[in-house]
């Protein structure tokens, strides 16, 4: 009998400790709840000033709606949602910004301003000006859209290294691309065949901004050698001699395989998109050619465009965010970040 006492006894003892264990997790566990619960309701009431709550203050950035946006667009602004979108999303995470594509298009400005329209994003990115189409759909469905630039941008021609021309103008590349002009020798080069590449109509804004702006709504010629990408397209004029393309600035100036060459508005008068002395093709990568912001900004270069935010004008949320989101952009601080992500500051 002794010895079942004994065990019994040391059974309740065992029972008697875990309960008093788990009894006191329990407590500290409450406690620290209520300790948590008085710092976070402290910390939004502190800013007594400001209805937004203590985080957006040092987010630093004003009227910033607190939620997820889709957002997309233009592939010209690929550097800027990489390099300075992710500086918002750092200093504001509750501000979600998600990259939307296309279900079924390519991604460029025109689809992201087809899916603004149609209520699949909250604003868009775009390298082109809405056209009056676009406007009168966005009529139609009860509001209307605003661009906000916040950068410059600019197209640039890219050649092959051996090509010795010493430039080109406006007129000159419009007959290029569409087949008037089929040799570099028509314009003072070398005998040799000019072997055309564009990216497709429906590739997005940088493709229709050349269409308007300098083949003046004219086609394409049948001489023109469609592609995917501007990576594919710079392989492809670096193997070809008498190869030819053009592309946002920012993609093509600093690149070792090709030159991009300088443009006028009247021959004899050439600028080149990049600062010159134009960098030998010896020394890339080591040292590469930069974007010549000068010209950009002044409009001396003579295919320039501005990078828009497309905002709906529909008074909700989606607003909200579309403003904020290019105000912010247009800050000191986020132009010195558009700068370093190949663009020209606009402010």
């Amino acid at each position: 009998m002794s010895q079942k006492n004994e065990t019994l006894s040391l059974f309740l003892a065992v029972v008697i400790t875990i309960g008093l264990i788990f009894s006191g997790l329990w407590f500290f566990m409450e406690r620290w709840a209520q300790l948590n619960g008085t710092v976070a309701k402290s910390s939004e009431t502190d800013n007594t000033d400001n209805p937004v709550n203590q985080f957006f203050s040092k987010c630093n950035v004003s009227n910033l709606p607190e939620g997820t946006f889709n957002y997309g667009g233009s592939t010209t602004w690929a550097p800027i949602r990489k390099n300075v979108d992710s500086s918002l999303q750092s200093q504001c995470p509750r501000f979600v910004l998600r990259y939307t594509q296309p279900p079924s298009d390519k991604p460029g400005s025109g689809t992201g301003i087809r899916m603004l329209i149609d209520n699949q994003l909250a604003f868009s990115q775009s390298s082109r000006s809405v056209n009056a189409e676009e406007n009168a759909e966005a009529q139609q469905k009860g509001f209307s859209l605003k661009e906000i630039p916040v950068a410059i941008d600019g197209i640039a021609i890219a050649v092959n290294h051996d090509l010795n021309i010493p430039g080109l103008t406006v007129a000159q590349l419009k007959d290029i691309y569409t087949g008037k002009i089929t040799n570099w020798q028509q314009l003072g080069g070398p005998n040799l065949p000019i072997v055309v590449y564009s990216r497709s109509k429906e590739a997005g804004g940088t493709v229709e901004f050349f269409l308007e702006n300098v083949l003046n709504k004219e086609n394409f010629g049948n001489n023109v050698n469609y592609i995917s990408t501007t990576t594919e397209a710079v392989r492809k004029v670096a193997a070809s001699p008498g190869g030819i393309y053009y592309a946002s600035a920012p993609e093509v100036v600093p690149q070792c395989m090709i030159k991009t060459l300088p443009l006028g508005r009247t021959s004899g008068q050439f600028v080149s998109p990049y600062q010159e002395p134009l960098v030998p093709q010896s020394e890339c990568p080591n040292k590469r050619n930069q974007l010549n912001s000068k010209v950009f900004r002044s409009g001396d270069y003579a295919i320039t465009r501005n990078l828009f935010v497309i905002v709906k004008q529909n008074g909700q949320t989606d607003q909200q965010a579309g403003e904020v989101y290019a105000n912010w952009l247009l800050t000191p601080q986020s132009q010195e970040l558009i700068e370093k992500a190949g663009f020209v500051r606009i402010k």
